[in-house]
């Protein structure tokens, strides 16, 4: 019997650790996802920051648009976030040939192709990111969302800033994609 009461012993200080563990990790995800929900981007020079509180509180998104929302930022983070890291790494690269003394151009003209790649794929990755949002967005929020996210379309003292909706003047540059 002694050896059965250590076996059972065993048997449930393993079963409490189970559940601790259990607990432990449930409660860890509970935060991680009110984290994401949380997350930050920073539009144009840190003034507007798009967070889950930002979509809850000034875009009016209720707990099922949450649940989306934070679905939806799941996917993006990530992918944002590492181009943002290899863009970030590109620009180092780049300085740091810029400051040589002997410049390499065909190596400042490699990386500054593959930084503007990246920006691309950036702006392609915030483009469907706005669009998954606009698709659970009710029409006075997509004003909202419009914008928030205007900062990350527009600079500005650009050429096409300031001159309120409907009436930017097109920008220059897209006279010559059209062609």
């Amino acid at each position: 019997m002694n050896n059965k009461n250590k076996i059972l012993i065993w048997i449930i200080v393993l079963l409490a650790i189970l559940n601790l563990t259990t607990i432990v990790s449930i409660i860890h995800h509970r935060y991680k996802d009110k984290q994401a929900a949380e997350t930050v981007i920073i539009t144009g020079q840190g003034q507007n920051p798009l967070s889950g509180r930002f979509f809850m509180q000034e875009v009016g998104f209720d707990n099922e648009q949450m649940e989306q929302f934070r679905q939806i930022n799941r996917n993006f983070k990530p992918k944002s976030n590492q181009i943002i890291w290899q863009m970030d790494s590109l620009k180092v690269l780049i300085f740091d040939e810029l400051n040589k003394q002997q410049v390499d151009t065909a190596r400042l003209e490699q990386l500054n192709t593959a930084l503007g790649k990246l920006h691309a794929e950036l702006k392609d990755e915030t483009g469907m990111f706005y669009l998954k949002l606009k698709e659970i967005s009710n029409a006075e929020q997509i004003e909202k969302l419009k914008s928030a996210f205007e900062p990350l379309f527009y600079q500005e003292n650009s050429p096409t800033q300031g001159r309120g909706r409907g009436g930017r003047q097109q920008p220059c540059y897209d006279n010559e994609i059209q062609n």
